[in-house]
């Protein structure tokens, strides 16, 4: 059974500047962690805090390869919540916030 999520805070994450430029770099596959957190200019601390609710509700996945984390994005499950229709104002919420950031 799939774990229940809230759809808002699922497109509040993936909207939020910093956490949509980390999944930006996931879109081309699996990053090491550090890799992120380097392009993000944030600890990897930081770049899983900012992914645990995606993490947690496996929008994004977490393997750890020894001591490095990697990271890489269910494009399908995250593609559905943008998509979908009840969520859409919930997606133009989200653009208008991060206008409103980078304004």
């Amino acid at each position: 059974m799939e774990n229940a999520f809230d759809k808002e805070k699922v497109v509040d994450c993936m909207f939020d500047p910093i956490t949509s430029s980390i999944l930006a770099e996931l879109e081309d596959g699996e990053k090491e962690c550090s890799f992120l957190a380097q392009q993000a200019l944030i600890s990897e601390n930081d770049v899983l805090d900012r992914l645990s609710y995606l993490i947690e509700h496996e929008f994004v996945f977490k393997n750890s390869d020894g001591n490095k984390y990697l990271l890489s994005a269910n494009s399908e499950k995250l593609n559905n919540v943008v998509e979908n229709s009840e969520n859409f104002d919930a997606t133009i919420s989200g653009l208008e916030k991060m206008d409103s950031y980078l304004n």
